[in-house]
C-alpha cells in the first residue's frame, strides 16, 4: 500500500466522525429523550475509556514483564510507567483547570435556573463580563469531548500508519474499517450535550470545527505512524485521551443526574456501551 493510499484511507477513517454531528442541531422538548441521548453518549465515551486504557497498558505491562523476567531495560519500563501516570494526570487535570479558567466571568443570576444538559441560557448571564465568560457550557463540553476524542484518534492513526508501513496491508484495511465505525459513533458523542431544547442550536461551521478537531488527528496519526512511531508516543496520546475523556464523562454524569430517571439513563448507557463494544468486536472477529 503506497503512502498516498494509506493517507487517503486514514482520512476516510477520520471523516466518518462527521456522520453523527448533524444530530447536534436536533432539538427535543422532552427531557427524557435528551437524557437518553446524553446517556448513550456517556456509554460510548465510557467504552472509549476502557478501550484506551487497555491499549495504553499493553506496552507498559510488556516492558515491566521484560524487565523482571527477560533482562529487559529497567529504564524503559520505568519511563513508560511514568509516562502513563503523567499522561493521565495531564489529560485530566489540564481540562479541569482549563474549564475552571474558561468559567471565570459572568455568574448565573441569583435564583436563575439553567436549562439543558450542562447548558445555561444566554439570559441566565448578567450583562457584564467578557465574551470569553459567555461561552455556553454545552458548547464547551462538546469542545472538550472533541479534544479528548481527537487525542484518541491520533493514536488510532498511528496504528493504521504503522501497520501499512510494515507491509501488513490486510491488517491496515481492517483497522481503517473498524476505526471508521468507531468514529461514526464518536460524532454523536461529541454533540449530545447540545441537543437539549434550551441549548442554542450550533452552526454548521461550529459542527465542522468540532469534526475537524475530533477526526483530523486520525489522518495526522496515520501520517506520523507511516513514517515513524514508538511506544512512548502511543502511550502519551492514549493516556492524554483517557484523562480528558474521563473528565468529560464526570461532567456528563452530573448533567444526567438533573435530566432524567435512572431507568432512562441505564438504557442509554447500555445502548452506548453496546455500540462501542460492537465496533470493537468487528475488529476482533476480523483479526484486527
Amino acid at each position: 500500500m503506497s503512502t498516498g493510499q494509506t493517507l487517503l484511507l486514514g482520512a476516510i477513517a477520520g471523516s466518518t466522525i462527521f456522520i453523527g454531528l448533524p444530530l447536534g442541531r436536533m432539538r427535543s422538548p422532552r427531557r427524557g429523550f435528551t437524557a437518553l441521548l446524553t446517556a448513550i453518549a456517556v456509554g460510548i465515551l465510557t467504552f472509549l475509556i476502557v478501550d484506551i486504557f487497555a491499549h495504553a497498558a499493553e506496552p507498559v505491562e510488556g516492558s515491566l514483564d521484560a524487565a523482571v523476567h527477560d533482562n529487559g531495560s529497567v529504564i524503559r519500563a520505568a519511563g513508560l510507567s511514568l509516562l502513563f501516570v503523567v499522561g493521565l494526570a495531564v489529560g485530566l487535570l489540564s481540562l479541569v483547570y482549563y474549564d475552571r479558567w474558561r468559567g471565570r466571568g459572568p455568574r448565573l443570576s441569583e435564583g436563575a435556573l439553567s436549562h439543558g444538559p450542562g447548558a445555561a441560557a444566554v439570559t441566565d448571564f448578567g450583562s457584564t463580563g467578557s465574551a470569553l465568560g459567555r461561552v455556553l457550557p454545552a458548547s464547551r463540553l462538546a469542545m472538550l469531548i472533541a479534544v479528548g476524542i481527537g487525542l484518541h484518534n491520533f493514536a488510532e492513526g498511528l496504528a493504521i500508519g504503522q501497520s501499512a508501513a510494515s507491509g501488513q496491508t490486510d491488517l491496515a484495511m481492517l483497522l481503517i474499517i473498524g476505526f471508521a465505525l468507531h468514529n461514526a459513533t464518536e460524532g454523536f458523542g461529541i454533540v449530545a450535550p447540545m441537543t437539549a431544547d434550551a441549548a442554542p442550536r450550533p452552526t454548521w461551521g461550529y459542527l465542522l470545527g468540532l469534526g475537524a478537531i475530533g477526526g483530523a488527528p486520525t489522518f495526522l496519526g496515520t501520517l506520523v505512524g507511516h513514517a515513524w512511531v514508538n511506544d512512548y508516543i502511543s502511550v502519551a496520546f492514549l493516556t492524554l485521551a483517557a484523562g480528558s475523556i474521563l473528565y468529560v464523562v464526570v461532567e456528563l454524569l452530573a448533567v444526567l443526574r438533573r435530566l432524567g430517571s435512572k431507568e432512562t439513563v441505564a438504557w442509554g448507557l447500555l445502548i452506548g456501551l453496546t455500540l462501542g463494544f460492537f465496533t470493537d468486536f468487528v475488529l476482533a472477529v476480523s483479526g484486527g
